[in-house]
């Protein structure tokens, strides 16, 4: 599978949800049935903490449609700045691939 750089963009306190397409190396939508996804935010690639995990959501399989998701308490506790992340598929058979990564800014609002 092709990995596809999608950055992103947080506002810290508010729901977070973006829906990505994950196509095969060949460019063509991956049919996701009976895979599993997870993703997660770190503050570099090298970190051995995660910051947070997105709730991963398979939408629409046959469509290769999921959707990464934080709700306002989770996005509320991340700092401002600078973090990479990246979606991990699991096929039935155990076989994992990323599919995704790239840059997230966090920003903080100043209005509550």
């Amino acid at each position: 599978m092709a990995v596809y750089v999608n950055n992103l963009t947080i506002n810290s306190g508010e729901t977070f949800s973006q829906q990505l397409t994950i196509l095969d190396s060949s460019g063509e939508v991956l049919n996701l049935t009976g895979y599993a996804a997870s993703s997660a935010l770190r503050k570099h690639a090298a970190s051995t903490s995660k910051t947070t995990d997105f709730t991963v959501g398979i939408t629409s399989a046959v469509e290769g449609l999921i959707t990464l998701s934080l709700d306002a308490s989770n996005t509320s506790t991340i700092k401002n700045g600078r973090y990479v992340y990246d979606v991990l598929l699991i096929t039935s058979a155990n076989i994992k691939s990323i599919v995704s990564e790239g840059m997230v800014l966090v920003r903080t609002g100043i209005t509550s």
